[in-house]
């Protein structure tokens, strides 16, 4: 029988609310995800490891699933891609936003239906193209004019494909400049301000292989309020409007794109799902009705909120030492398997498990990589005792963490082990040095 760890008072560190729902605590300072002790993960599958708890990502899809019922859900599969990611998700009933023929190849591989795929991309290679084109994939996203004429001549006389126009509804939103993708002044989409927008869809209109099905935006990630979702709706029924007047055409699909928030330290906060699905839906109902238009289907993209949550990074620690007033912690993983910190001051609250914790106090998680920026997690408490060999666990790491990692030092990228009920079983296998030599065939 376990004995569950008393919390440290007022330290924070015991706090499980941004862990997997199917989180429990073991003794000695451990913890279980799905049913299985992440430190006998870690011993199993070796360090660094992610581990993703299936029945986490199955529920957030019926979370989606049950917020919008008369909508499309697509994940998008940038946040994190895996032959049983896209299984779990064609099976929870949502469609799948596919940015390169590589993610697209995956997923059909899988056996998930290209008619339930959307193509994005703002430079969508040839390869994409003709990836999509030839698996049928249900619509793609045109991000540029000259776009346009290559899908149409890609297309040929005799072909026909979907499309929608991503548009830039002038909507300022996200949780970091980088990632804010809803005004002018970035490289994605066409502006509904200076009218190249709207020049974009007279143009599709006159190709008689491509069909305009709808209109498309995204106006960033990591949004945590439901205001900025409203107003770009407001602006995109308005051009919904204007199309109708000045072409004729009502177009039946409203895609508003993806980047909801999530809580990746206690006491943040997350995009209410059920409320942005009920207030978007009264927002639609009332544009449309007062510009005389149809309510078009609504299509929504979220990824990170699907799987951010459900994953958890385990690293083992390699050295600690003291610089001054700061302790530092470093572990056999960095930047290599989770660049965000580097890229965008992402904080995460990681915790020390598999034993007894002392009392904490402020430290330093580093990574093993040779950059100063190679830093985890900074001003975090972690027991006053953590020394080598003890095992470091990261909440909210299933999003945009592996599928962002690198070869950088040739360090290998960690496996993907899925938790469910119980059982542990291995998704993606540990990159190897061997996987690293053969990529290298030079003299």
């Amino acid at each position: 029988m376990t004995t569950a760890v008393v919390p440290t008072p007022d330290s924070g560190t015991d706090d499980l609310s941004v862990w997997p729902a199917s989180t429990t605590r073991l003794g000695h300072g451990g913890l279980a995800v799905g049913g299985v002790d992440l430190a006998e993960a870690a011993e199993r599958f070796g360090t660094p490891v992610y581990v993703l708890d299936e029945g986490e990502v199955r529920e957030r899809c019926r979370t989606y699933r049950a917020a919008f019922p008369d909508a499309e859900v697509l994940y998008a599969a940038k946040a994190f891609l895996s032959r049983a990611m896209v299984r779990w998700v064609d099976e929870e009933g949502l469609g799948l936003d596919a940015c390169s023929a590589g993610e697209l190849e995956l997923a059909v591989l899988a056996g998930f239906p290209p008619g339930r795929i959307v193509l994005h991309g703002n430079a969508k290679s040839p390869r994409d193209l003709d990836s999509a084109l030839r698996l049928g994939v249900g619509r793609i996203v045109i991000d540029s004019p000259s776009e346009i004429a290559r899908i149409a001549a890609a297309v040929g006389p005799a072909g026909r494909q979907k499309v929608l126009v991503r548009v830039v509804p002038g909507v300022s939103a996200g949780g970091h400049d980088k990632i804010r993708t809803g005004t002018d002044g970035q490289k994605f989409g066409l502006s509904l301000t200076d009218g190249s927008a709207l020049s974009a869809v007279a143009h599709v209109l006159s190709q008689p292989g491509l069909e305009l099905a709808g209109l498309h935006c995204h106006i960033g990630s990591q949004i945590t309020e439901v205001e900025p979702y409203l107003t770009a709706l407001r602006r995109m029924v308005g051009l919904l409007a204007r199309i109708r007047d000045e072409h004729g055409r009502v177009l039946p699909e409203l895609d508003l794109g993806g980047g909801h928030g999530i809580a990746y330290r206690p006491g943040e906060a997350a995009l209410d799902v059920t409320a942005l699905a009920r207030r978007l839906r009264g927002a639609l109902a009332e544009g449309c009705a007062a510009a005389g238009l149809p309510v078009p289907r609504l299509v929504i993209e979220p990824g990170r909120a699907v799987v951010g949550p459900a994953g958890v990074a385990v690293y083992r620690v390699l050295a600690v030492k003291s610089t001054g007033d700061t302790v530092f912690v470093a572990v056999d993983g960095g930047m290599s398997d989770n660049p965000r910190p580097a890229l965008y001051g992402v904080r995460y609250a990681p915790r020390l498990i598999g034993r007894t914790p002392a009392a904490p106090r402020p430290a330093t998680v580093v990574g093993r990589h040779c950059e100063a920026g190679d830093v985890l997690a900074a001003g975090v408490a972690l027991p006053g005792d953590v020394r080598p060999g003890d095992l470091i666990a990261v909440p909210v790491a299933g999003a945009y963490q592996l599928s962002m990692a690198s070869g950088y030092n040739m360090v290998g990228r960690p496996p993907v082990v899925a938790v469910h009920e119980g059982a542990a079983r291995l998704l993606v296998r540990r990159e190897t040095l061997a996987d690293l030599r053969r990529r290298d065939i030079g003299e």
